[in-house]
């Protein structure tokens, strides 16, 4: 048995198809079929259900590829062991950010990281929590920033910073003369929501749940971008809500329409997760040092109650 087999073996069952692996592994489909069954014969078992279409596991083979996932990990500490030993901070780094937190996050911390470990070379997805947390699991990713809690087995949470939600309100709208407001103030017929599978859209219904829990089918107004609801709010058509980073780049006629809440303020926490086996944790240390420093000098709101972002 070797690693090189157990890496195979994954790349099968992620892929369920043999030359997609041996696409994704960069060798011939010949080869990696011909190890994966010299491991089954090792083992004297099937990994694999190959009669099904697309391929799948059987269920010793399910077993085997948790195994094989545990196997492969602790093989790759080997090179951090030694790499943290040497104090070295190197080296290709994957990292998913989800959408919400990509366009305002990411030119706050990337030159700074880029230019103090210029050793890392950083592969950087835009993904939502939903990939993140398979991309993780599968070991595709070495860390990810997203909003958190999201109660995950196997995957650890740091949170950087607490983000607090702020309401974005044309002047039509009955809460525009208010100074501040409340989530009693909030009605989902009137809030204009991002598109379903973004965890910001998920927290803002949390926030308005007490007062209308039933009402999450009835939205008629969703888009994929802040950018967009703001266009649709200013047009009259409802008001929304917007994580505090996104407000700085407004425009200041645009921030004329901002409303603060009372505190304490709702907000997201957001954090730097990764997964158990803690492996590069010697770049995750540095990039959360980096984020967090950049981030102290842009959110300076204390008094919170973090929303969550599970549905």
């Amino acid at each position: 048995m070797t690693i090189t087999q157990l890496k195979y073996v994954l790349a099968v069952a992620e892929n369920q198809n043999f030359t997609k692996a041996a696409q994704k592994t960069f060798v011939t489909q010949p080869t990696l079929s011909m190890q994966i069954q010299k491991l089954e014969e090792e083992l004297d078992i099937l990994i694999f259900d190959r009669s099904k279409k697309p391929i799948e596991l059987t269920v010793v083979g399910q077993k085997i590829v948790r195994q094989a996932r545990n196997i492969v990990n602790e093989s790759e500490r080997m090179q951090d062991v030694v790499d943290q030993e040497k104090g070295f901070i190197g080296g290709d780094f994957n990292i998913g950010i989800i959408p919400t937190v990509m366009p305002t996050l990411l030119p706050m911390f990337l030159r700074n990281f880029t230019k103090k470990y210029s050793k890392v070379h950083l592969k950087i997805e835009e993904l939502t929590t939903e990939d993140i947390i398979k991309k993780l699991k599968e070991g595709h990713l070495d860390a990810a920033i997203a909003a958190t809690p999201l109660e995950q087995d196997n995957i650890k949470e740091r949170p950087i910073y607490y983000e607090p939600f702020v309401g974005y309100i044309p002047e039509s709208h009955r809460l525009f003369e208010k100074k501040k407001i409340s989530s009693e103030d909030l009605d989902l017929d009137d809030l204009l929501l991002l598109e379903d599978g973004h965890c910001f859209r998920d927290g803002v219904i949390n926030l308005c749940k007490s007062k209308t829990a039933t009402q999450d089918d009835s939205f008629q107004l969703q888009s994929g971008s802040f950018e967009t609801l703001i266009k649709l709010s200013n047009e009259g058509l409802g008001m929304t809500l917007l994580p505090y980073l996104h407000t700085l780049d407004l425009t200041d006629t645009q921030k004329e329409k901002l409303r603060y809440f009372n505190e304490p303020s709702p907000a997201r926490e957001v954090s730097l997760i990764y997964n158990n086996s803690e492996l590069k944790m010697q770049i995750v240390n540095a990039m959360y040092d980096v984020i967090a420093g950049v981030i102290r000098g842009a959110i300076r709101f204390q008094d919170v109650k973090i929303v969550s972002p599970l549905k």
